[in-house]
């Protein structure tokens, strides 16, 4: 590669690698991509890469994923780690080529046995799926286990979650909570939720609830559901934070309207029984009912009895009667005893 060509290559910015494809970019430069291309075609293996990435993005050139494929293929072929784990993404994909798990598995193999912490976590994901290869939890670990030891937060999650279920490892919570934290300190909702729940419970940590809100405050405020809850619960409850029911309302709310069914049923729970918020029986109604046609048993339950009271609505003993039956048939013994009482069976 003569001097220009070096050059060129240390102005482009440095490759961000996500679950997607690799990225680089740059100001849009006619010149810059003459250059690479001539490099590229005299089979440079980096400038083929870029090449690529200049395709898929439309910089310096107009937006061509088929050429970006092309340009990929030349370079992972050369053994260029990015590209094979481009060309992975779009077989798993479907992008540009026939979507082929299997392919998608040998172009990620390729990369991750180079090194490549994205390519490694992806890998450890088809073996956990069984997409394009035989399922192995084991492999899935060793894979994750490889991709986290460089500090890919993903895995470092994912690897969590094994030793947490024992899938692939011997269950083990305390390494539980080792990965968990990692990935929690890069910014992982998932791992800042599970590692508040860790607190809670004391399952491979000492108990302790100031930290749960801690973690779950860091979880619910990148819009995490569940945290959400979690910290609403722990307001509600005064645990590890001084009891607030505005604080818990608040939470609940966020959580419920991203549809998680515990939040939606609890939030019904305050406006009816006037806790954080002013009482509403309407709004109660409609946070029950939320949560009851999810599922949720004590949703319906508490929904037949606003039916039975005329409470945010009208008087409906029939109407009543159903959502005790479908607490029943969710095995929530008061739903049956109520849907007997009113289908004049018990008295």
């Amino acid at each position: 590669m003569d001097f220009k060509m070096n050059k060129l290559l240390k102005k482009m910015m440095v490759a961000l690698l996500s679950l997607g494809l690799v990225q680089a970019v740059w100001a849009d430069n006619v010149p810059d991509f003459k250059e690479t291309l001539q490099a590229a075609e005299q089979g440079n293996a980096k400038a083929q890469f870029y090449l690529g990435v200049m395709y898929a993005n439309g910089q310096g050139v107009r937006q061509d994923e088929k050429q970006a494929e092309y340009w990929y293929r030349k370079a992972a072929e050369q053994g260029n780690a990015s590209a094979q784990y481009n060309l992975g993404v779009m077989y798993e994909n479907g992008q540009e080529v026939r979507q082929d798990p299997v392919q998608a598995v040998q172009w990620y193999r390729k990369a991750a046995e180079q090194g490549l912490a994205e390519a490694q976590y992806n890998l450890g994901g088809m073996y956990a799926k069984g997409r394009g290869i035989r399922q192995d939890d084991v492999q899935a670990a060793q894979w994750f286990r490889k991709a986290a030891e460089q500090g890919y937060a993903a895995a470092q999650y994912n690897l969590g979650v094994m030793y947490a279920n024992g899938r692939g490892v011997r269950q083990d919570e305390k390494q539980a909570v080792h990965w968990y934290r990692k990935a929690a300190e890069q910014g992982v909702a998932d791992a800042q939720n599970n590692l508040g729940v860790r607190y809670v419970q004391g399952r491979g940590v000492r108990q302790d609830e100031k930290q749960a809100v801690q973690w779950y405050r860091k979880a619910a405020e990148q819009g995490h559901a569940q945290a959400q809850f979690n910290l609403g619960w722990m307001y509600d409850k005064g645990q590890g934070v001084r009891q607030d029911g505005e604080q818990a309302v608040q939470w609940y709310r966020k959580a419920a309207e991203q549809g998680n069914v515990k939040a939606q049923f609890n939030l019904g729970w305050m406006y009816a029984n006037e806790l954080g918020v002013r009482q509403d029986e309407k709004q109660a109604v409609q946070w029950y009912r939320k949560a009851a046609e999810q599922g949720d048993a004590h949703a319906q339950l508490a929904l037949g009895w606003m039916y039975v009271t005329g409470q945010g609505g009208r008087q409906d003993v029939v109407i009543a009667k159903e959502w005790f039956g479908k607490a029943c048939d969710n095995g929530l013994q008061l739903g049956c005893e109520a849907y007997r009482h009113f289908d004049g069976t018990e008295f």
